[in-house]
């Protein structure tokens, strides 16, 4: 797959001849939604470019470059729209930290602005959420329910979007459907975003370079590819009970060190591990419980992690794992 090749990884059966608003469209995950939704809808992209590229969208999608945070862009970007999967924000953990009041504005305010204009739309809202709100969970696998924590300011305006996707929905019938993402990777990576574990392993294995491996390597992930994210967008785009939340994932994890182990088998070069003094704060086991997702909306994976790593090493495409790193 060529870098400017726009094909769809994915299939859309649920939403057809709908008028449709990705925000952050052309980013690494929204990026993906367009190309599913493109052949049977009319899709316009809300996006400022930031971390995403034009280049990534077809070129029949309508494109609006402006900003989630200005009221008469959004406003102007939900004429006559359907339904609206909301990906804009500021994704990268550290940064979080650093700029947590702008990761408030960009995350948390944006959404507030963003749904308030939504009902005044009469338009639905798929709003990207993150496992990042469960902070270090007490046991896995981690299920809706389960206590939320969040240990950075990125996960905590996530959680807040969350609270205010539900309270938008019970005050104002405003169908709204959260999802908690756990590790994404695969495709699309901007130069501005930083890269995940997942695309740090595929691009120093391409490199021959060796894998690092933070302490012991038993930190446990639930590594989820866009693909599979995607589905779960589609799914939620129709899904009868509002408000609610599910998390996508795959319901399975994988050791980094057992990660960094799989890329090096695959990989065409050779390849070690190596490991390196571990980390404060890192979190220890992440796994999602998806059955509510799967009885809910019919969400299965597809692409197992084995699968993902090898078409990763094998494209020529760039490609990364998501910042969302709980």
């Amino acid at each position: 797959m060529d870098g400017d090749d726009h094909r769809p990884m994915h299939t859309s059966d649920q939403i057809s001849g709908e008028t449709v608003l990705v925000t952050g469209g052309a980013g690494f995950i929204g990026s993906h939604i367009v190309a599913a939704l493109d052949s049977n809808n009319r899709v316009r992209v809300l996006d400022n470019l930031t971390s995403g590229s034009r280049a990534a969208l077809p070129d029949d999608v309508e494109f609006v470059h402006g900003d989630v945070r200005d009221e008469h862009q959004v406003k102007r970007a939900l004429a006559d729209v359907d339904v609206v999967f909301h990906e804009a924000a500021m994704v990268d953990v550290p940064e979080s930290t650093e700029r947590p009041l702008a990761c408030h504005d960009r995350n948390a305010t944006a959404t507030v602005g963003l749904l308030d204009q939504a009902r005044r739309a009469d338009a639905r809202v798929v709003l990207a959420s993150s496992a990042a709100v469960y902070g270090d969970p007490e046991s896995v696998p981690v299920s809706e329910e389960a206590q939320t924590r969040p240990r950075s300011p990125y996960g905590a305006s996530k959680l807040a979007s969350d609270h205010y996707g539900r309270v938008f929905a019970e005050r104002y019938g405003l169908p709204v459907v959260s999802l908690r993402y756990f590790n994404v990777y695969g495709p699309r990576r901007t130069p501005t975003e930083a890269c995940g574990v997942v695309g740090q392993f595929v691009r120093k294995a391409r490199n021959g370079d060796p894998l690092s491996v933070h302490g012991q390597g038993d930190q446990t992930r639930d590594f989820v590819h866009v693909a599979d994210v995607v589905r779960a967008n589609l799914a939620a785009a129709t899904a009868t009970e509002t408000p609610a939340v599910y998390n996508v994932g795959t319901g399975r994890s994988i050791t980094i060190r057992e990660l960094a182990t799989l890329v090096a088998e695959e990989s065409s070069a050779d390849v070690t591990v190596r490991h390196e003094q571990g980390r404060d704060g890192d979190i220890q086991r992440s796994r999602a419980d998806i059955s509510k997702t799967t009885a809910e909306l019919g969400f299965e994976p597809q692409v197992g992690i084995r699968d993902g790593v090898a078409s990763l090493l094998g494209d020529h495409e760039t490609w990364s794992s998501s910042t969302i790193d709980p």
